[in-house]
């Protein structure tokens, strides 16, 4: 996501079923809460309507995640403004915010004494959501593991590659205004610039045989969902680890396999996730093929040190960042989530559905998360995630709290 606004996609497996993940090394954009039509994405909430606030993580992992917000405010003017609906804050203020916040909860608050701390400093503004008023479709994204070697074998044969040396991004808007945010990804041929190669071309017409590979796996479906988290690990042969990362994409659209399985009643729709389509395509390996390449969409990786690393430039934290239309919610903002989450017992099977009240920054984005009504929270990694990110597809709201400006 560099010059290109950092995608990251979402397994749409169905109607708005997790797709994406965030993207590293990305340009500070510019913080709104507007659609580009003008349309209002949150609303103040009165103090009688106030959500009942807790935290079900028992506040873990919380200053961490504030720090990360905190480190992205730092790089960006201190005047920069940041929209709450129709008001407006300065970087500065949301600065003091989160740490106001956080200085409160490290003291373990009980429910009651955090809602009269949140009541007495805090304004609290609601996203509109969609559909039914103020619902928000929440899912979920993870971390992925995956086997791999640095060189090929008839055991690791599928590359894992590298942003290609002939692929170029275009900003729009240095030509017009009215491409203001629009840029393609494309390839020179001749005088002339074309689309880049779709999955298909890339996969099976030698297209990248001399591009740097970053990896070999032995996974092809592990791979194409790698590609759909966005980020991920590798552990070596050699017992080492790589952290790879989205760099950009080949630029064309995202098309979910997954809705293409339930048209064709491949999978129910009950038992629709991500780990049933794992399933059926190593079931029907004749259909792998065809099915992955329905998405045209191709993701190219980067080495990261560490991760995974969100749209803001920081490491995500589990079950505390959040991915949401960069275009109307304001970033590194502190949020309140109340959603469902699952329980799972030691076979690794669902057995419930559990409620979900928890802080959370919204430190991440997403190609496929559009509008006030979509939310993407990160699980982490591990066999927990996965599960949780696999099947996550819950309705909830979202409230974003501020400090009182006269704080």
């Amino acid at each position: 996501m560099k010059q290109l606004y950092c995608q990251k996609f979402i397994l749409l497996l169905y109607v708005g079923f997790s797709l994406l993940t965030g993207l590293p090394g990305c340009t500070l954009p510019p913080p709104e809460s507007l659609s580009e039509s003008g349309d209002i994405s949150m609303v103040r909430v009165l103090p009688q309507d106030y959500p009942v606030f807790e935290d079900d993580m028992f506040y873990d992992g919380l200053p961490f995640a504030a720090a990360r917000s905190l480190s992205y405010l730092a790089r960006v003017p201190s005047a920069r403004k940041f929209k709450f609906g129709q008001d407006i804050f300065t970087a500065s203020h949301m600065v003091r915010s989160l740490e106001n916040f956080i200085r409160f909860t490290e003291t373990r608050p009980s429910p009651p004494d955090l809602q009269r701390f949140i009541a007495s400093n805090f304004l609290i503004y609601r996203s509109v959501g969609a559909g039914k008023p103020g619902q928000v479709l929440f899912t979920g994204y993870y971390e992925p593991l995956l086997h791999g070697s640095l060189h090929p074998s008839p055991q690791f044969n599928i590359p894992v590659q590298a942003r290609p040396a002939d692929l170029l991004t275009i900003d729009l808007s240095l030509f017009s205004p009215e491409f203001n945010h629009k840029k393609i990804i494309g390839r020179f041929s001749g005088k002339t610039v074309l689309p880049y190669y779709t999955r298909q071309e890339i996969d099976t017409m030698g297209l990248m045989d001399n591009a740097v590979k970053i990896a070999w796996v032995q996974d092809p479906v592990a791979l194409f969902f790698l590609q759909i988290q966005g980020s991920g690990k590798i552990l070596l042969d050699n017992g080492d680890i790589l952290n790879v990362h989205y760099d950009i994409s080949n630029g064309r659209p995202y098309r979910s396999i997954g809705k293409l399985l339930l048209e064709q009643g491949k999978i129910p729709r009950s038992k629709m996730s991500m780990q049933e389509i794992r399933a059926y395509l190593w079931k029907h390996p004749e259909e792998m093929s065809a099915i992955l390449n329905y998405n045209p969409s191709y993701v190219f990786f980067k080495v990261e040190r560490d991760g995974p690393v969100g749209y803001l430039d920081v490491k995500l934290t589990a079950g505390r960042s959040l991915a949401l239309d960069r275009h109307l919610f304001p970033l590194a903002a502190l949020a309140f989530v109340e959603t469902k989450k699952p329980l799972v017992d030691g076979a690794g099977q669902i057995r419930t559905w559990d409620k979900m009240r928890r802080f959370v920054f919204n430190q991440d984005t997403g190609g496929a998360i559009r509008g006030p009504g979509r939310a993407d929270l990160f699980w982490g990694n591990g066999p927990y995630a996965a599960i949780a990110a696999g099947h996550m597809q819950h309705g909830g709201t979202l409230h974003f709290l501020i400090l009182k400006p006269d704080r």
